[in-house]
């Protein structure tokens, strides 16, 4: 017998058929969300949103929500506190969840938008799955609930500074970058030595840096980029805003030469120019004064909980300086605790295994490499370990060794943190916090740009958003996921790459460029063409034809009044010298590796990467020429610039 009820059911399922509503499935979100039950129909944003909000830490959620989603879509949602939720509104919520943890969250997505968090990181990493869910549908939001709870506390990238400066301006974009994506740590790596080439002399240049504003020890900062203490203290702050947690590094006792060039008694009598002295009183009590200036005082520089002292890579030729080694990293792991500070450092200590004790309870260690760091024993020990491997996470640009660009697909389809090279840890072990991945500009000197820089690390930063939040979860094959996650933004308000309008598309054109223009757009990435007649007249020697906050592009280079181009400190010029009187059809392009120019059809400058090695060396050395075009305003000029095109690819 068929009960009325479920008779009812089934007469109504016969009758509605195909029209029945599908379940959503799983949204495209990166990180993709640990878990999803979808439901039926979708939620959409619109002017008439309501952000509601209880308490203070709630309200910073719901403001950073507001602000990003009008920079992304213009639309200014309402934030209000104490409101009765009704249809069509968002709810953030603080709620003690034990399945949540520290940065999980809950939401619940039908007529309105629920969220609720135990703690305001939860309810922040909610808002970056809002925003991306209405980036990628027009505002449109899919019914379902998810339950979405971070595998690792530690999903970070580190950032070599020392040996090529980094524009504050560019570390600002990259938190918000990293913000959008769920990636909470930032590394800065403050000093370092030029790339010394054992291999080939001709590049043993001697190149040092430490890249902070320092009163302690006038002189020791570096002169070609740098950061005021204030600068670097409000970034710190700002970022955890971002949920960011930036950890600055100061390396030593290795990669000192910056601390040996400002006082050569610092210098290892025994090894190269780049050790302390360890067996000298003086090197530590130097690097005290240099760590108390920016850890101690009510406001420190170094504003976040966590720092990094380096001990990465000091030699181990004899016991007496395994353990002078052993004592100083015990000394600065002590040190920098006074100060309330967590200690981090690059593992070495398999490398300088010794009898000295080092502190290990409280310790974060960079796992990077097994024969410096045994994963399992560094565990034994008792160290809290963030996985960092150099044979999966490292980019090292033009170097010819680690990658250029990471193995994104392999590391999609089978790398986790728990995997440290030859070694795997076991999935749920403790002691693995978390993972890294990391640009190291080993090749200072090579004509790199930080536009390269980047171009090398968003894809990377997308992959392992998704390999340090989801882990083994992911359902998506790699080709779904490359295919969406190219469409995804960097971030609300940021571009740095660069990319306008549809895949292989004009998206500019100008019938005349007059001295003065403003452009719709800043700056073309790769890969570009562009395309404009010039009717010459005289031009002094440094006539801008284009300039942006990172490049200018010369009718009349100020060297040689050739056509060329500046960028990150670097000059390149053309061989092409605009003629009064000649008319000229002009074509540039410009991908990750090269620039080309073209005069009339001929191609008269092709900048491919130069190998500037001497001999027979195992380490190659490249310089490359690369450009993304700069287009924010138009200099100063004679010359008439006429039937402008911008393209998005490179014509052929």
């Amino acid at each position: 017998m068929v009960r009325p009820i479920r008779l009812a059911l089934l007469l109504a399922a016969l009758l509605l058929g195909p029209c029945t509503l599908a379940v959503n499935k799983k949204p495209f979100v990166v990180p993709e969300l640990t878990s999803w039950k979808g439901g039926e129909g979708n939620f959409t944003l619109t002017s008439s949103t309501r952000i509601l909000y209880a308490g203070s830490e709630a309200k910073a959620a719901a403001q950073s929500l507001a602000a990003d989603y009008h920079t992304l879509t213009g639309q200014n949602l309402a934030i209000a506190s104490g409101k009765k939720a009704g249809a069509g509104d968002i709810v953030l919520s603080l709620r003690r969840n034990k399945q949540t943890g520290a940065e999980g969250y809950t939401m619940s997505i039908g007529k309105r938008i629920d969220v609720t968090a135990s703690t305001a990181s939860g309810l922040y990493w909610a808002t970056r799955t809002i925003l991306q869910l209405s980036q990628l549908d027009g505002g449109r939001i899919p019914a379902g609930s998810t339950i979405d709870v971070p595998k690792y506390s530690v999903r970070g990238f580190m950032l070599d500074v020392g040996r090529k400066y980094i524009p504050m301006s560019y570390l600002k974009k990259l938190v918000r970058i990293m913000s959008y994506y769920k990636m909470n740590t930032l590394q800065v790596h403050l000093n370092d030595d030029g790339a010394t080439n054992i291999d080939n002399p001709a590049h043993a240049l001697g190149y040092a840096a430490f890249r902070l504003e320092c009163a302690t020890y006038p002189g020791l900062t570096a002169i070609d980029g740098s950061y005021t203490k204030a600068e670097f203290r409000d970034f710190v702050k700002e970022s955890a805003a971002e949920g960011v947690d930036i950890i600055p590094e100061i390396d030593s006792p290795a990669h000192s030469r910056c601390f040996i060039q400002y006082n050569p008694r610092l210098k290892s009598p025994t090894y190269d120019d780049t050790h302390l002295d360890l067996l000298n009183p003086e090197s530590t009590t130097f690097m005290e004064g240099l760590w108390k200036e920016y850890l101690s005082g009510p406001d420190p520089v170094f504003a976040g909980k966590n720092v990094n002292i380096g001990t990465d890579e000091y030699s181990n030729k004899d016991t007496a300086v395994v353990e002078a080694f052993r004592r100083y990293t015990d000394h600065f792991l002590r040190y920098v605790e006074q100060f309330g500070k967590t200690a981090s450092l690059w593992g070495s200590l398999t490398h300088a295994a010794g009898k000295t004790p080092v502190k290990a309870k409280g310790v974060r260690m960079n796992l990077w490499y097994n024969g410096y760091a045994d994963p399992k024993e560094m565990i034994r020990q008792g160290y809290t370990c963030i996985s960092i491997p150099d044979r999966y996470t490292y980019i090292v640009p033009m170097a010819g060794y680690y990658y250029d660009y990471l193995n994104c697909q392999f590391l999609y389809d089978q790398w986790t943190p728990n995997m440290v090279a030859q070694d795997t840890i076991d999935y749920d072990s403790p002691a693995i916090i978390g993972g890294m991945f990391a640009v190291w500009n080993d090749k200072n000197g090579n004509g790199i740009s930080v536009k390269d820089i980047h171009h090398r690390l968003f894809p990377a930063m997308q992959t392992l958003a998704v390999k340090f939040w989801t882990a083994k979860g992911t359902t998506l094959p790699w080709k779904e996921f490359s295919a969406l996650s190219a469409r995804m933004i960097e971030a609300p308000g940021v571009n740095e790459r660069a990319l306008y309008g549809s895949p292989d598309s004009e998206v500019l054109t100008r019938a005349e460029v007059k001295s003065g223009d403003s452009m719709p757009i800043p700056e073309i990435g790769y890969n570009y063409t562009i395309e404009f007649t010039v009717n010459g007249r005289n031009e002094k020697a440094g006539t801008e034809l284009f300039r942006s906050h990172s490049a200018v592009f010369y009718l009349a280079d100020p060297a040689t009044g050739m056509m060329g181009y500046e960028r990150d400190g670097y000059s390149y010029r053309l061989p092409y010298r605009v003629t009064p009187g000649c008319k000229d059809r002009i074509r540039i392009t410009g991908d990750n590796l090269s620039t080309q120019l073209y005069v009339n059809g001929r191609l008269v400058a092709d900048r491919q990467p130069l190998d500037l090695t001497v001999g027979k060396y195992k380490n190659h050395f490249y310089f490359v020429s690369t450009l993304v075009f700069p287009l924010t305003k138009a200099g100063s000029f004679n010359s008439s610039i006429t039937d402008f095109h911008v393209y998005n690819y490179i014509k052929k």
